[in-house]
């Protein structure tokens, strides 16, 4: 499946580039990639799509309304959209995270990814190039991917498929953090 996205990466340079699915299939199996890793990229993306609209629509709505819905739980803020909206559920969370919150992964996150894929994500997001709403969907998106846990190179794959999901590129050193091999690297 890793194959088929790094393939779809390289060959369309943002998202909204991307051809409709049946077209994209077509040159996917044009190209040589087998049928079941084409179908299970496909899924995959069309996940990784939905959670990218999901994320914009968030991103487009305005301050605090009546529309906003107050738990009882302190800091937690529960939105919901129109029943005709473009997003996966009616009930988004993660609305307006403070600066100070901490992300605490579920056990099953934790497995899944594993504490090289934790950590990396801990370095991204206390570099500033990842946002909390991205991570969950690289979190969302990496918990969808096979291998338990997921490896590393696959995690960054799935970092860049966000990005592009998002219409966003990474500068050049978040870039090459995501592209170069760290086994040829040499300590000082």
């Amino acid at each position: 499946m890793f194959e088929v996205l790094v393939f779809v990466y390289e060959n369309y340079w943002r998202g909204d580039a991307c051809p409709e699915w049946e077209h994209l299939e077509r040159k996917l199996n044009a190209v040589g990639f087998e049928a079941e890793e084409i179908q299970e990229a496909l899924t995959w993306l069309s996940g990784l799509s939905l959670a990218a609209q999901g994320s914009q629509i968030m991103g487009h709505i305005a301050a605090p309304d009546s529309s906003i819905e107050k738990p009882a739980q302190k800091g937690i803020s529960l939105l919901r959209l129109p029943e005709d909206s473009l997003a996966p559920t009616p009930l988004l969370a993660l609305h307006g995270q403070s600066g100070t919150s901490m992300r605490i992964y579920s056990i099953a996150e934790q497995n899944h990814l594993g504490s090289e894929c934790l950590g990396f994500l801990t370095f991204l997001e206390s570099a500033g190039v990842l946002s909390a709403s991205m991570r969950e969907i690289v979190v969302d998106r990496a918990m969808a991917a096979p291998g338990d846990p997921v490896c590393l190179d696959d995690l960054k794959i799935i970092i860049l498929m966000v990005y592009w999901s998002l219409g966003e590129e990474p500068d050049a050193l978040v870039l090459d953090e995501l592209c170069d091999d760290a086994t040829d690297r040499i300590a000082h």
